[in-house]
């Protein structure tokens, strides 16, 4: 069976990729780059961020695709205009004109599932959702690694190479670094 990719519209599928294994603990429920404030990110907590994701998962456009192998949702990748993020206002991240473009800015694969190409297919899926939806083009933020490795935390931006892979080239350099590594400016045109 091959890899479907589908809009984020199961919550809990969307809880299985992005949310924490215990319920006390803190994490980002991909909320860091989506929500436009930075006082709004900090003040979710627990229960709160599940609630404020299960919210967007009811709104169109949604948050963003998962992969399924099968049944069983394998991969999840968070895309959204970038106006809607807090991307919009990054100063690290430059701006390439003022196209309303749309952001990638997660992929992730679930343990069991790494290396068989589910980030390729997540890309893809998440470039075809945008597209759905109108976004005249389609950014990524991932690390410049060279080939080499990424700690597996800090993975979830994706490298260069998966992106220039599904057809993004470099638009610009950035100011942020993500472990140790410089990140890019990915952009692919969708007009």
């Amino acid at each position: 069976m091959g890899i479907d990719v589908r809009p984020a519209s199961a919550f809990d599928d969307v809880a299985t990729m992005v949310g924490p294994k215990r319920p006390d603990a803190q994490s980002c429920w991909c909320l860091s780059y989506r929500l436009l404030s930075s006082k709004e990110n900090q003040a979710l907590l627990g229960e709160a961020r599940r609630e404020r994701v299960r919210e967007l998962v009811r709104q169109e456009p949604r948050p963003g695709v998962l992969a399924y192998d099968g049944d069983e949702v394998v991969g999840w990748a968070a895309v959204h205009p970038r106006a809607d993020t807090s991307f919009a206002k990054n100063r690290r991240i430059p701006h390439v004109d003022d196209l309303d473009v749309w952001s990638l800015w997660c992929i992730r694969v679930r343990p069991g599932h790494r290396g068989t190409g589910i980030s390729h297919h997540l890309v893809r899926g998440a470039v075809e959702f945008a597209r759905a939806h109108g976004a005249p083009a389609v950014e990524g933020y991932p690390v410049d690694n060279d080939g080499a490795k990424v700690d597996q935390t800090m993975a979830y931006v994706g490298t260069r190479a998966l992106f220039e892979r599904a057809g993004f080239t470099k638009a610009a350099d950035t100011q942020s670094v993500l472990n140790g590594f410089p990140r890019v400016l990915m952009r692919l045109d969708l007009r």
